[in-house]
């Protein structure tokens, strides 16, 4: 946004006053003037859904439980139609739909989904790539799993992953892109293919596999990555990772589960930097809200002690949009839901004069379990007494530095040229950059009441 130039010869003084009616701040240059008091901010419930965080359906229109994002897969072949030759129209098409109802999409490329039609594109098979038919997970036949390490189709992988990268990169539509492409359902691994005692091990080799890891991390630098497991490979790697079986083989035990890899490969704590979330294990979802818990068979059945251990942002949990939860089941299932990612809350702010302009400090604290995943733009904004916003300034703060348990106080010099005299409301948000997309909510009483979509911190008046 281009903002008017600074009149560096008005004398405008700004007089704020964080209460419901105003007051004369102490004179300019005395102790008080420069170091005005702080001002709490009322704390509120939560929003039921927030922005890239919650759970997450299977793309649809749902209006059965509340949610900010959408999920789903999509065959290499559906896109990549010759060695060099892209068809972006069925990605666009989901993509399209689902930032039509206000949210952002996470999904996946696949080669080879048990009970669905193979996702190798067809000059591959032309070509002679080596495939497996296979019976297990119900699908008779009708996918094939192919040799990952085929030369072709290495290339191949490289190339689409370079040119997903280039069109897809910072796409407003997108949240997050996972990996995909290997293994059964793109979830990197062939099990019981994988080179046990008496079976053959289909899974593409330690190179494929970092070949693919690198090609990813080489082709995004705005959009977040996720990976199916955590190791030594992709430790430095600029990803973060999705556990499919949470609450089932989550937590640490035999050494095989999610948090027990997370401890060997050394990334506990990369939940900081890179987003941590996944799928709610479709046997648990439907049962592991009810009063008492009433799920069969063996696994975690940990919920809350899933989400404080891996700090998940997001879950795909198809049954809370299908066919939903009902009672005290809906109740656990929102809180659930609530539970993971961030929960950002503003707790005091103070404003102090500056030639030209107002000084701006606002505390604010996270108390969910993770980090924001980007740092969309963090705007102020001055309201006049229409309710329209007269100006808007950006500030430099980064959202994605908003630590749980980590009070953070955020400064930010606002110059007032372009402002005319009189009352103003300062207001504050985060932009989603989907136009149209839910915006960022506040857990404090100021959320939406001056401008939908801002949180009001108070008033000032120019004069």
């Amino acid at each position: 946004m281009v903002h008017p130039p600074i009149n560096r010869f008005a004398r405008i003084a700004l007089v704020t006053v964080l209460a419901a009616t105003a007051a004369a701040l102490p004179a300019p240059g005395s102790a008080a003037a420069t170091r005005p008091d702080w001002r709490p901010l009322a704390a509120a419930e939560a929003p039921d859904a927030n922005p890239l965080q919650g759970f997450i359906p299977y793309a649809g229109d749902y209006s059965t439980f509340p949610h900010s994002m959408e999920w789903f897969y999509l065959p290499l072949n559906a896109v990549m139609t010759g060695p060099r030759r892209f068809d972006w129209r069925a990605l666009e098409e989901q993509l399209d739909a689902i930032a039509a109802r206000g949210h952002q999409a996470a999904f996946r490329f696949y080669l080879d989904y048990p009970g669905k039609p193979s996702g190798v594109p067809k000059f591959l098979l032309d070509q002679g790539l080596l495939t497996r038919p296979y019976d297990d997970f119900g699908n008779n036949g009708q996918s094939v799993s192919p040799d990952y390490d085929d030369p072709d189709l290495a290339a191949a992988l490289d190339r689409f992953i370079a040119a997903l990268g280039r069109r897809y990169d910072g796409d407003p539509r997108v949240g997050f892109v996972q990996l995909g492409l290997l293994g059964f359902w793109g979830e990197w691994h062939t099990w019981p293919h994988n080179g046990d005692p008496g079976t053959e091990n289909w899974f593409a080799s330690q190179a494929g596999q970092v070949r693919v890891l690198n090609a990813f991390d080489a082709a995004f630098d705005e959009t977040r990555l996720m990976v199916r497991y955590p190791g030594a490979d992709n430790r430095a790697l600029d990803m973060g990772y999705h556990d499919d079986s949470f609450a089932y083989s989550t937590l640490p035990g035999p050494g095989w589960h999610f948090m027990d890899l997370m401890a060997q490969a050394g990334t506990t704590d990369k939940w900081k930097t890179s987003t941590v979330a996944g799928e709610l294990r479709p046997e648990l979802q439907g049962c592991i809200f009810n009063t008492p818990m009433d799920c069969a068979g063996d696994g975690d059945k940990d919920f809350a002690g899933s989400v404080a251990q891996t700090h998940a942002t997001w879950l795909l949990n198809h049954h809370a949009f299908s066919p939903g939860y009902t009672g005290a089941a809906y109740d656990k299932a929102l809180a659930g839901a609530k539970s993971l990612g961030y929960r950002l809350r503003a707790t005091a702010v103070r404003t102090g004069q500056r030639r030209h302009g107002l000084d701006l400090s606002v505390r604010i604290q996270n108390d969910g379990v993770a980090p924001f995943a980007y740092d969309w733009p963090v705007q102020v904004a001055a309201v006049g007494r229409d309710g329209r916003i007269a100006r808007t300034w950006t500030t430099s703060w980064k959202l994605t530095a908003l630590m749980p348990g980590v009070p953070a106080e955020l400064d930010a010099a606002l110059p007032a040229g372009g402002l005319r005299k009189g009352d103003y409301t300062l207001v504050l948000r985060a932009a989603n950059p989907l136009r149209g997309g839910l915006p960022l909510r506040f857990a404090n009483a100021g959320q939406d009441t001056t401008v939908p979509g801002w949180l009001t911190l108070g008033r000032t008046r120019i004069s």
